[in-house]
């Protein structure tokens, strides 16, 4: 199947029954700001256009949202333990963003999507929820053009000469995408 744009995205993941249950099992708690996000959509886009039948292994399942009146981490492994009561045998990674942000230094961030967009790489900082009428959201602060052309590029904060491009080169040496699928390429620079 071809992805071309974010109407194919939601659709492969809408006729993905583990994916709709992880999200039907994430919206039941109620989060304030919830996306389910990174390599939970990246990995299904390009498994899809690597023409994969079986699923890569998915290392976690990142769920983050927003309550910056709640930022004690030990929230966020309740959460945990609550979706692993739900759907058991997801490896399940909660985080609240309203205190994430201090893990890099950075300023404060305004809502679970301004986290997103401030993710490592362009082709991960994307995030899905489900709507109250279940349908399907998506956002992409950086667009859609990396994911479905297999770029891996540093999102600005990330970037060559910036105080956490070690995070990005770190993150392209642990991942090691490429191995995984073969049509990935790196640039560690922005589009210009």
């Amino acid at each position: 199947m071809e992805i071309r744009n974010e109407d194919d995205i939601l659709q492969v993941i809408r006729e993905d029954r583990w994916m709709m249950d992880i999200l039907f099992s994430v919206r039941e708690l109620g989060l304030p700001d919830w996306w389910v996000c990174a390599g939970f959509v990246r990995g299904k886009v390009w498994d899809t256009l690597h023409g994969y039948e079986e699923r890569t292994v998915t290392p976690d399942v990142d769920v983050v949202y927003y309550d910056a009146a709640h930022i004690l981490e030990s929230e966020e492994k309740q959460l945990e333990a609550k979706l692993h009561k739900l759907l058991p045998g997801v490896p399940w990674s909660v985080k609240n963003e309203a205190r994430m942000h201090m893990l890099n230094d950075l300023p404060p961030y305004s809502s679970a999507e301004d986290a997103i967009s401030k993710f490592p790489e362009t082709a991960t900082s994307l995030g899905v929820r489900l709507n109250e009428k279940d349908s399907l959201v998506l956002t992409a602060p950086h667009g859609i053009d990396d994911l479905v052309n297999f770029i891996v590029r540093p999102t600005p904060l990330f970037e060559p000469n910036q105080p956490l491009s070690a995070t990005f080169e770190a993150r392209i040496l642990k991942k090691n995408w490429q191995l995984i699928w073969d049509k990935v390429t790196i640039h560690r620079a922005a589009m210009i």
